[in-house]
């Protein structure tokens, strides 16, 4: 542990409502600004960290031990950590993992991320669960201020909704996974905010991945000579999109092999004629049911979002590009969680295939795009 408990400084988080929570300072020391959403994952929190869509978010860890594995060199899902600010209750006086090589608090407070601990999380979760997600900030050190003023820099944030971020998680360039064994099948993914395990479990299926900036063209993408096209996670408002949307209404119109997953599956969705919107409090867990509306079949799923497409469970409804339907919805609540072309070989889902630290329930969805593309090279 990289300092005492006893001697933490005070630290503040402050939602726009005007609820204030205290506790003490946790990772870096200072202020930062996002949207408060919270998590409900018990394991898996260095990959909920790393992970791109929960960029310019306060993520709050329902499971009240955060820490207790550490922090090692493999579980990353990108470069570096994302989240804007970190929420637990109890964090672990000391990891104890064969694995780890430092503590969570050493790895926030590395890459300058602004945590408090001691909160009613709780409380916490229960308050925006009937508030709904909001702007908040937390403040810790030196940055605590008058309760009024910190309020007042928490309204000034920018919102949600509207927030075009997909371009400041993408990668600045094109890069290449190569296929595990024999390659099989070559894919051009949009990066809009892709998870590190996406890329490994395509090269395990025989998939060379080429993933591209979020600004790439039809023209970069046609220049791979890929057998699909697939789109990524990532975060932010889904409507801001409209070069991603465009560039795959321009795969669907060459009816080229297409996947999308949680981001992907949004800008889908807008692509074929359906809305999205902001969802009260999102879907943030690795123990969410999911429905195949075809076959009622459940999925116990990982997922990560705020935005959902309009629809209901197994509606059909006709799109630009043919027939679609609704084909998986959330077992809680009926929200949209995938969507299947019938005309054109294109299918999306909300939740995470490539989920780690898990569930793996998913995981097939993988091989139906293999299976997809194998059936459209014939």
């Amino acid at each position: 542990m990289r300092r005492g408990t006893d001697t933490r400084a005070p630290a503040a988080l402050v939602l726009e409502d005007g609820r204030i929570f205290r506790g003490n300072a946790y990772g870096a020391e200072g202020r930062t600004l996002g949207e408060v959403v919270f998590c409900t994952g018990m394991t898996g929190y260095q990959e909920t960290l790393t992970d791109p869509s929960y960029h310019r978010q306060i993520v709050v860890q329902t499971a009240p031990q955060i820490g207790n594995t550490g922090w090692n060199d493999e579980d990353d899902e990108s470069s570096r950590i994302w989240v804007s600010g970190y929420v637990v209750r109890d964090p672990a006086r000391a990891p104890s993992n064969w694995r780890a090589t430092r503590s969570l608090d050493d790895a926030l407070a590395e890459q300058g991320v602004v945590g408090i601990s001691g909160v009613d999380t709780r409380a916490l979760t229960r308050h925006v669960r009937e508030h709904g997600a909001m702007r908040a900030g937390v403040f810790s050190g030196g940055a605590v201020g008058a309760d009024d003023d910190m309020v007042r820099e928490v309204l000034a944030s920018p919102p949600m909704k509207g927030a075009d971020l997909a371009g400041e998680v993408t990668t600045p360039r094109p890069y290449v996974v190569p296929a595990e064994g024999e390659r099989r099948f070559r894919v051009a993914a949009l990066d809009l905010g892709i998870k590190t395990n996406t890329p490994r479990e395509m090269a395990r299926r025989g998939i060379e991945l080429h993933v591209l900036p979020a600004t790439s063209g039809i023209d970069d993408l046609l220049a791979v000579e890929p057998d699909g096209f697939f789109l990524s996670n990532g975060p932010g408002d889904p409507e801001t999109q409209t070069h991603a949307i465009e560039l795959t209404k321009q795969v669907l119109g060459r009816e080229l092999p297409l996947f999308g997953i949680c981001f992907g599956n949004q800008i889908l969705g807008r692509a074929l004629g359906l809305g999205t919107y902001k969802m009260r409090y999102g879907h943030r867990g690795i123990n969410i049911p999911v429905l195949d509306a075809d076959t009622g079949r459940v999925a116990i799923t990982a997922q990560n979002h705020g935005f959902a497409l309009e629809g209901e469970p197994g509606a059909r409804f006709s799109s630009p590009f043919g027939s679609a339907r609704v084909s998986h919805y959330c077992a809680n609540d009926g929200t949209v969680e995938g969507i299947r072309c019938e005309d054109v070989p294109a299918f999306s889902v909300q939740y995470h295939p490539e989920a780690a630290a898990g569930p793996h329930d998913a995981a097939p969805l993988f091989d139906q795009f293999c299976e997809m593309m194998e059936k459209k090279a014939r």
